[in-house]
């Protein structure tokens, strides 16, 4: 084994062990006649959550499918949504987490998605990507997220260029009537964002994640109350819904981030998991299988897969199931609608 691998193998192996899931642990009988796959997973820049949580998820498969079933997924960094479709479209990923909203254009070819994905399935909703819209406090003037447009010409990182950060940020500007092309529009990752925030570089910027998003907690941490996260109303949401419903309320609770005193009232809407539709769905179900039995190794990982569960697996799911997926989730009793059905 090259040594890079060796390294990178034992690394995940120590992680497991550490939480609780040595290899010990993998019993399942090898699926007698089927090979094998060693698989890629795009996830997004490493400030984020999607990173952290593909590598958890491969973690995960390694330690209890490989040694069993001779299946791996390897968890790579990228620019999000966009590019998990594209690196999915090239076969240089089988795997990859996209936002609801992208699986939604994706899946009919609309908005910024250039074309139809028909060969990306569904395999899980995993948690819930939480908008944080995070503002100098010397400009935030109502509280809520219409202050973005007081960032006409002034700084503001949307997001890496032609990540899913960028295009659901868009979205939601589009549908409040804030215009990003008349603020002086920075294409950072999360940390960089961070960074460029505390630096005095950008006076807003766009992070939708899981809760805490680290970017936004090393912000806090070093800006204290000169920075604040702007609430969405009612109203608000009900603007930003108006072509693609994929948002819903969500609260950041008081003492989420480092001088975060108030609660947040903000918006969220559904991180997928999703798989090229030909990789066989004995691994698929193995995956799927995998991922929930083994729920509190992922809580460990991250505090955001707290939202995972059996029950909540295909809430806003965009595309239909991978068959894979779609046999355990019957095996386990769920009713699942026509729409995410083939055939």
């Amino acid at each position: 084994m090259h040594k890079r691998q060796f390294l990178k193998s034992a690394l995940c192996l120590a992680t497991a062990t550490a939480l609780g899931l040595g290899a010990a642990t993998a019993t399942a009988s090898p699926d007698n006649g089927s090979e094998g796959g060693q698989y890629i997973m795009g996830t997004a820049t490493t400030g984020g959550t999607f990173y952290p949580v593909g590598v958890a998820l491969s973690t995960l498969v390694r330690v209890k499918l490989e040694p069993t079933h001779d299946i791996s997924v390897s968890a790579i960094s990228s620019a999000g949504s966009a590019e998990n479709l594209r690196l999915m479209d090239d076969n240089e990923a089988q795997f990859g987490i996209l936002q609801a909203l992208y699986g939604a254009w994706a899946w009919h070819g609309e908005g910024p998605v250039p074309k139809a994905y028909d060969n990306v399935r569904s395999i899980s909703m995993l948690w819930q990507n939480v908008e944080h819209f995070v503002m100098r406090s010397n400009r935030v003037e109502s509280g809520t997220i219409d202050d973005l447009s007081n960032l006409y010409g002034r700084g503001f990182s949307i997001g890496a260029r032609n990540s899913g950060t960028e295009g659901s940020g868009r979205q939601i500007l589009a549908g409040l009537e804030i215009d990003p092309e008349q603020m002086n529009l920075a294409y950072l990752g999360y940390g960089p964002s961070a960074d460029s925030m505390q630096n005095g570089n950008i006076d807003g910027m766009n992070i939708p994640a899981g809760v805490p998003a680290s970017a936004v907690t090393s912000a806090f941490a070093n800006m204290d109350s000169n920075i604040s996260i702007l609430n969405v109303t009612e109203e608000q949401l009900e603007r930003i819904n108006a072509d693609y419903p994929v948002w819903t309320p969500y609260e950041i609770p008081a003492g989420t981030y480092p001088s975060q005193d108030e609660p947040v009232h903000t918006i969220a809407q559904p991180n997928i998991l999703v798989v090229n539709a030909d990789v066989p769905e004995e691994h698929v179900y193995q995956i799927t299988k995998a991922m929930f039995e083994n729920l509190p190794f992922l809580n460990n990982i991250h505090p955001a897969t707290r939202d995972m569960a059996l029950e909540k697996a295909l809430d806003g799911l965009p595309m239909p199931l991978h068959p894979g997926a779609a046999r355990y989730f019957q095996e386990q009793g769920l009713v699942i609608p026509a729409h995410l059905l083939e055939g």
